[in-house]
């Protein structure tokens, strides 16, 4: 009996062994962050230029995030991102008690993108494309 219960034993543990050296060396996957397409963005200042012939606008890219609320400028919107490409994002947020966005960011080159958004802000519908590319350092 004991050489039955040993036997037993030894192939529980050789099982054990064989399943744990199984996943012990099973190949991590590695992950981009989120919206590493943005991060790869040149930083300091940008110039937009809205397609509708609306004014254009500057703005100071220290993440390339600053681009996905150009409508809702507050912190603390809740965003998800519906896509995350190499070359294009596009992040649906909302605000609470100021509406909400859906953005998408088309990359170009580190310095060039195009942008299209629509939403509702202060109550008031919005939709842009616009074309946003560096300009230099930050002011």
């Amino acid at each position: 009996m004991g050489s039955k219960l040993g036997r037993m034993g030894t192939t529980a543990c050789a099982l054990a062994l064989a399943l744990g050296a199984t996943f012990a060396f099973a190949p991590a996957v590695a992950q981009a962050p989120a919206l590493a397409m943005l991060d790869g963005l040149e930083r300091g200042e940008w110039q937009l230029r809205f397609r509708d012939g609306g004014e254009s606008r500057r703005i100071c890219l220290r993440s390339g995030r600053e681009l996905i609320q150009l409508r809702h400028s507050e912190s603390g919107c809740n965003r998800y991102v519906v896509e995350d490409g190499a070359n294009q994002v596009t992040v649906q947020y909302s605000c609470q008690g100021n509406g909400y966005g859906r953005t998408s960011i088309r990359r170009e080159s580190a310095s060039l993108v195009q942008v299209e958004s629509q939403g509702i802000a202060g109550g008031k519908p919005f939709q842009f494309t616009a074309e946003a590319r560096r300009t230099g350092p930050c002011r």
